[in-house]
């Protein structure tokens, strides 16, 4: 198996783009893996389709006017036929998007034109099969210009993925309906990170008091759009699909759409340790999975956050 994220520098012209000072080539390899998967915190297993044997698949990170050399392997040993759709590419979606054979592979590139934060995920038939099943992850592409008084550099940054789980068996069919559906995944599992309403939990998300954190939050739902929340807490900047010109500032509640991605910065209180839970406000998503708990504490962990640790994987 091969999961490879490797930027050489190279010039982009190669690629037939045009040259944009210091942009990087950046090699993605990511295989599909259909595998059974923990769902949740009591070790339940499901058959799930992924991108790299992970729900959500493997972090994609870039900065704006990267080209993007992709392939994507179909694992011989899976059964099922896959593509890869980026939402941060334009392409032919019939040639670059088409789908991938057992046994076979598909290459492809496109440049980072938009900053931001992007799902990418499968479109192969049925696609809402294909998604519920786990077949997405996120793309991010950073400004070219770096931080500003607009989009300030945080102190910690957290990927959050909510999706879907239909019971086991349910067929796609129904699953484009939402019947069978009977929980929300954080970033893989039922109450990943919510040890409050969930006593198998072990895992939450740590800051210090008064840090700048920041949520690049995907809905990779098919249906359910996604009332995110911070309980405890104001959104202190929004920036509608994570591109720094659409910013706004004070939000207690914002909506995200299947397939869409926002990123999200929230300050704590400084001068004590305080918590927030991160939800859903669409309770039927919450209290079937979609609650995040983020402690704020002096002693919370250097490496949560930080150094590539986006997305909490145990």
């Amino acid at each position: 198996m091969k999961i490879r994220l490797a930027a050489s520098v190279l010039a982009t012209s190669v690629f037939c783009f045009p040259a944009l000072a210091s942009a990087k080539n950046v090699k993605v390899e990511i295989p599909v893996i259909e595998k059974e998967l923990v769902i949740d915190n009591a070790g339940t297993k499901q058959s799930m389709w992924t991108f790299g044997g992970t729900v959500p698949g493997p972090l994609v990170r870039v900065t704006q006017g990267d080209v993007v050399d992709f392939t994507l392997e179909n694992l011989k040993s899976n059964k099922q036929s896959h593509s890869m759709d980026f939402h941060a590419a334009r392409l032919d979606v019939l040639n670059e998007f088409a789908t991938v054979n057992p046994g076979q592979s598909k290459q492809f590139q496109f440049r980072a034109d938009y900053p931001g934060v992007f799902i990418y995920h499968c479109g192969a038939e049925a696609m809402s099969e294909h998604i519920s099943r786990g077949m997405y992850g996120v793309i991010i592409v950073d400004p070219k210009d770096g931080y500003s008084e607009v989009y300030p550099e945080p102190d910690r940054e957290y990927v959050i993925v909510q999706g879907d789980l239909f019971r086991e068996g349910t067929v796609a069919a129904d699953v484009t309906k939402n019947i069978g559906k009977y929980a929300n995944l954080i970033n893989g599992k039922v109450f990943h990170y919510d040890p409050v309403h969930d006593q198998n939990a072990s895992l939450a998300l740590e800051s210090k008091p008064g840090e700048r954190v920041r949520f690049y939050f995907v809905n990779a739902q098919i249906n359910d759009s996604a009332a995110f929340h911070p309980i405890a807490g104001i959104w202190d900047r929004v920036w509608e699909n994570g591109n720094p010109k659409n910013v706004m500032h004070g939000i207690q509640t914002y909506d995200v759409p299947p397939a869409h991605a926002v990123t999200l910065d929230l300050i704590s209180p400084s001068d004590r340790p305080t918590n927030n839970a991160i939800v859903d406000h669409q309770m039927k998503n919450a209290l079937t999975g979609a609650i995040t708990v983020l402690m704020n504490y002096k002693e919370a962990n250097p490496e949560l956050g930080r150094n590539g640790n986006l997305i909490i994987r145990e």
